[in-house]
């Protein structure tokens, strides 16, 4: 079998999905490559996936394959496993219903290939291909991809009333693929946007998060202030007060530290930016960690202001410079090394203008920036785990109960050891906590002392 019509998918999945539709076709049934792959391979775009469909029902698809899952059945959707790529088969149908502007509650299979085509979002996902690369294409998908236009299947107003999320999607394929969209696919896009508030926040953040992840996303997320969507949504999406002189390097992010970047921008605190997160059913994984960036930029402009309000100079001295590296293994210790390498991607793309700080202040975040990743080396502990004590050693040389004494000067020793004060040596982490405790006790005594 000849896999030349594809250029952009993997040869073995090309050839393993031709044996499914010759296999349909040899008994009877029509079928075709149809949607994503068909569209990607005209766009020149790597394809990852290829979805089938057929004038066979199910049970008729079942019974030529030996190995079929039945993922969506109830919708004339199987999964084919052939040659160790699976390949989902569905059905011809028509959809109706819609009653939570998401999913059909009616769906009914019909023998026409144009009548499935029409059920479709857009035009440039409206086109089916044949095992010998002959194209279906009844409503202009190729020439659409040609003149990069995102446009309905039909009347836009229908299509997204049908499925709220569509209008995402409109915005992100135009996003991704630097196309424009339909007058009237925008104007009915507009129409029906309140329709997305019956759309679950995990579906509108898969959809943003494939958009920010594209080459452009500035035009989504310009396209998405425009349309006013995300004022439609659930949960409040508060982009229409980011600042856009931010964003100019996100490109140059990775996905996830965009979405900082996104964040930052925002203005957000880190507790807001926290419970945004949780609404938008990010994993907790990604929600820490956009939490802890934001934070750390939070606490680094913090110190860096106040180390310029102890002195009016704007020269960096010795005592400056060992003043931002105590704040900066402070942070360290409680944001942790993965924060800071976060932080400073991010930092290499955050306008200095976007802090608006004193000119002191942001040499001072600029010199922390510089110094930071041999700061970072030299910090030889930035746990309590890793010192060479236990609260155990601790409160059996110390003679005492434990209590709060324990963790602060635990937290003591650990500073001391991550700035170089002392070795991480148990003896001199005895001495120290030693130190440390008579220095307390004596603090403890005077003030007694004195209230009396």
């Amino acid at each position: 079998m000849n896999t030349n019509t594809w250029q952009y998918a993997d040869q073995e999945m090309a050839l393993h999905g031709k044996e499914v539709i010759h296999t349909l076709t040899t008994a009877g049934h029509e079928a075709y490559w149809v949607g994503g792959c068909v569209r990607d391979e005209l766009l020149g775009r790597a394809i990852h996936d290829m979805d089938l469909t057929t004038s066979a029902e199910p049970e008729q698809v079942i019974a030529l394959f030996p190995h079929v899952i039945p993922t969506g059945i109830q919708h004339g959707t199987v999964t084919v496993m052939q040659g160790g790529h699976a390949f989902e088969v569905t059905t011809f149908r028509t959809e109706s219903g819609y009653a939570d502007h998401r999913r059909p509650t009616e769906v009914a299979f019909v023998k026409e290939i144009r009548e499935d085509l029409m059920r479709r979002d857009f035009t440039m996902n409206a086109i089916a291909m044949d095992e010998y690369g002959e194209r279906v294409d009844p409503f202009g998908g190729e020439a659409d991809l040609r003149a990069a236009l995102v446009r309905c299947v039909g009347r836009a107003e229908e299509r997204f009333e049908e499925d709220g999320l569509r209008m995402l999607r409109c915005i992100r394929f135009a996003s991704v693929f630097r196309f424009r969209i339909a007058f009237n696919t925008w104007k009915g896009m507009i129409a029906r946007r309140e329709g997305l508030r019956y759309i679950a926040m995990e579906r509108v953040r898969v959809e943003l998060e494939k958009m920010l992840s594209g080459p452009d996303p500035l035009r989504g997320l310009d396209m998405l202030s425009r349309s006013g969507l995300l004022a439609c949504t659930k949960v409040s999406v508060p982009w229409e007060q980011c600042e856009g002189d931010a964003l100019g390097g996100i490109v140059q992010l990775p996905d996830e530290l965009r979405w900082g970047l996104l964040l930052l921008s925002c203005r957000l605190t880190s507790e807001a930016a926290d419970e945004l997160l949780r609404a938008w059913t990010f994993s907790n994984a990604v929600r820490l960690r956009l939490v802890h960036l934001l934070e750390w930029e939070t606490e680094l402009v913090s110190r860096a202001v106040a180390i310029a309000g102890d002195s009016a100079s704007e020269k960096h001295d010795d005592s400056h410079d060992e003043a931002l590296r105590r704040s900066w293994i402070q942070l360290l210790i409680k944001l942790g090394r993965d924060t800071a390498s976060d932080w400073l991607e991010v930092y290499q793309v955050l306008p200095a203008s976007f802090r608006g700080l004193s000119r002191e202040a942001d040499q001072h975040v600029a010199r922390m920036a510089e110094l930071a990743n041999s700061w970072t080396k030299q910090a030889a502990v930035i746990r309590i785990k890793d010192l060479n004590i236990t609260g155990n050693i601790l409160v059996q040389a110390m003679n005492r109960r434990g209590g709060p004494w324990l963790g602060q000067t635990m937290e003591r020793l650990l500073l001391a050891a991550a700035c170089g004060d002392i070795p991480n040596e148990t003896e001199a982490l005895l001495q120290e906590a030693k130190r440390v405790t008579k220095q307390v006790t004596e603090q403890v005594t005077e003030q007694v002392i004195s209230n009396e």
